[in-house]
């Protein structure tokens, strides 16, 4: 295999493209469990179909719109769906959690009529769906390796908003800080990450990247810092060994990935529930 990563320009980018959103998806993932929001990720991940299908759909009437990549009209249409959220959050104060479904019915919707008109799937879609590492060119690891470094540079000088504001949102307002704005900003990096982490997991799993990890954390982790850790640490042995055993396997990348992070949760949670039998 590493013979065929130094031979063959499409498995360096996706182990490359792998490396980078095993390391962004569990860090924002982290942020979106604290704040009770895992379903943002399903939702926007529908959205950000929508939008390739559509960019899918003009390419096939438009010989010029054949040369742009779908991910970026998908980053589009993601990131007007994080900010329709943050909307329908505000209209309904009481039940904010009603805004994440709304969305996300909205995001099948649209992707079913794209489809439709498209007169139904093809490899290109298919790919997305379900990740495919031959389908990430050197392009779309460029895109993955900007958005890496917009999110450890937000994340790094916004890090006490972030904390603050996920676990008392009400108190971090009332003590000055720009709720709104900071919302906002970690809005669209989540539409963003979700957008270009589907070439490598696909739209149906891209969300248990960014929770699995999490959830495998927060069970041992003794901080908030030590659980970003390892949420990352995780997220990588999962998106590293899914590609290794996709490779020699010759099995689909996206399952896997989200299979070891399953078993990751898993064997973790035996373990702490062994640690506590001893103790």
């Amino acid at each position: 295999m590493i013979q065929a990563l130094w031979q063959f320009e499409f498995l360096q980018n996706a182990f490359l493209a792998g490396v980078l959103i095993g390391i962004i998806a569990p860090l924002l993932g982290v942020f979106i469990v604290v704040r009770r929001q895992a379903l943002i990720a399903d939702a926007l991940s529908h959205i950000t179909l929508a939008g390739i299908a559509a960019s899918l759909l003009i390419g096939k009437y438009s010989s010029f719109w054949q040369g742009i990549n779908p991910v970026y009209m998908g980053m589009a249409f993601s990131a007007a769906g994080s900010l329709f959220i943050e909307q329908l959050r505000k209209v309904y104060k009481h039940f904010e959690e009603l805004a994440i479904p709304i969305t996300l019915s909205g995001g099948i919707g649209l992707g079913v009529v794209f489809l439709s008109l498209a007169d139904g799937f093809n490899s290109d879609l298919f790919n997305y769906l379900f990740g495919s590492v031959i389908a990430i060119s050197r392009s779309d690891l460029v895109a993955v390796a900007v958005i890496t470094v917009v999110v450890l540079v937000v994340v790094t000088l916004l890090y006490k908003e972030l904390f603050f504001l996920s676990f008392d949102e009400e108190h971090a307002v009332v003590s000055g800080i720009r709720g709104k704005s900071i919302q906002f900003i970690f809005i669209l990096l989540v539409a963003f990450v979700i957008a270009v982490s589907m070439q490598i997991v696909g739209v149906l799993l891209v969300s248990a990247l960014m929770t699995l990890p999490v959830a495998a954390s927060i069970r041992i982790a003794k901080g908030f810092k030590q659980t970003i850790g390892l949420s990352i640490l995780f997220g990588e042995l999962a998106v590293l060994g899914g590609l290794v055993l996709a490779y020699y396997l010759d099995i689909a990348p996206g399952g896997t990935i989200v299979l070891l992070s399953a078993l990751i949760l898993v064997a973790v949670l035996l373990f702490k529930r062994l640690k506590q039998r001893k103790s």
